[in-house]
């Protein structure tokens, strides 16, 4: 009788990508927000002055947001045809379209 064959271990992916793309929209969107300073008053306990604070970021943002997601799709769309897709790679990281 043969001896049974060790089921193979799978090994953790040893790098990860970053979409350029979506990095960059979720930047511009959290400085058109002033989420650093929402944020800020939402962990000293003010969580209705954080909302009141987005909100009103939000609504005076509003061209600049849509602006903003507008470009995005726009680049995603005209990246879709690259055939690698990865702008560049540091290490266990890719920079992706």
């Amino acid at each position: 009788m043969a001896p049974r064959r060790r089921a193979p271990r799978r090994r953790a992916k040893k790098s990860f990508n970053i979409s350029a793309i979506e990095a960059g929209t979720a930047l511009s969107l959290m400085d058109t927000l002033n989420a650093a300073s929402v944020l800020d008053t939402a962990v000293k306990g003010n969580f209705k002055g954080a909302l009141q604070q987005l909100e009103k970021s939000a609504m005076s943002g509003k061209s600049k947001i849509t602006a903003t997601l507008a470009g995005a799709f726009v680049a995603k769309a005209l990246t879709k045809g690259f055939t690698s897709g990865t702008l560049a790679k540091f290490g266990p990281i890719r920079i992706k379209a």
